[in-house]
């Protein structure tokens, strides 16, 4: 089986570069802002990141296939790599240092494209999280400088932390009433948002988290991050991986739960 340690390795050169494009304009008083026909703000920070990693891959990985956010999908064949250049961009706009690159590798198999390498960098909290297949998961500045990553072994719901980003969504699936069931009989609820629950429950400092609407590039590096430090990732459907369009993220031992509360009145 292949070890995809290169592939992990080039994931941290492309975050590095991403990195330096985006931190260099947080915060700039003219950074240009455009609002897509989703009605969601994307920065010129979100293209320039995404164009510069898509010029590394090109020199580095040329029969790689490229799937981002702003640009779409450039190639075809059996490894693609998933790019979203700035996840938490109306964080990354007002100020908010919650947003961070996330760099995957997909690769072809059985039941479809399954991610083997994810990096996920947040510069401006100074943090990273890694993983490639079979090799755990691992946080810290470099690959040098690194912990290994491992879930929580909290088992009942009511010793449970529970993140999410919104309300909006669940009403708006009409699942808001199993969502507000599900943060009465938790410990502790929070809204950290986008990225950064994941990278908690990986942490095993949250115990589950979930969101209802999200794309590929959004759950494919968290994805692998997320199991490959002992936890669960699924859509609310209960399908494994990054496919079904939103996501619950557990240490695996709470996953039943959290998806019968999220489907019960569904």
């Amino acid at each position: 089986m292949p070890d995809y340690l290169d592939d992990l390795r080039l994931a941290h050169v492309l975050a590095d570069a991403a990195d330096a494009a985006t931190t260099d304009r947080f915060k700039a008083l003219d950074l240009k802002v455009e609002t897509k026909p989703d009605m969601t703000p994307v920065s010129e920070a979100d293209k320039a990141a995404e164009e510069l990693i898509r010029g590394h891959l090109r020199r580095a990985r040329p029969r790689d296939a490229v799937l981002g956010e702003e640009y779409g999908v450039e190639g075809t064949g059996p490894r693609r790599w998933v790019i979203d250049p700035i996840d938490g961009t109306k964080n990354y706009v007002r100020g908010v240092p919650v947003w961070a690159t996330l760099i995957s590798l997909m690769e072809a198999g059985e039941g479809g494209f399954q991610p083997v390498v994810g990096v996920v960098s947040a510069p401006a909290l100074g943090r990273r999280w890694w993983a490639a297949r079979g090799h755990g998961s691992f946080a810290g500045r470099s690959l040098s400088s690194a912990s290994r990553l491992q879930v929580s072994r909290v088992s009942r719901l009511s010793d449970a932390s529970f993140a999410y980003s919104s309300l909006g969504g669940w009403e708006e699936q009409g699942r808001l009433d199993g969502f507000l069931d599900l943060s009465r009989a938790v410990w502790r609820t929070r809204a950290y948002g986008d990225f950064w629950p994941y990278m908690m429950v990986a942490e095993g400092s949250v115990d589950l988290c979930a969101e209802p609407e999200l794309s590929l590039w959004d759950m494919a590096a968290t994805a692998i991050v997320v199991t490959e430090a002992g936890g669960s990732f699924t859509g609310l459907d209960g399908r494994p991986g990054p496919h079904s369009g939103n996501a619950a993220a557990s240490n695996g031992l709470l996953h039943d739960e959290l998806l019968g509360y999220l489907n019960q009145r569904y």
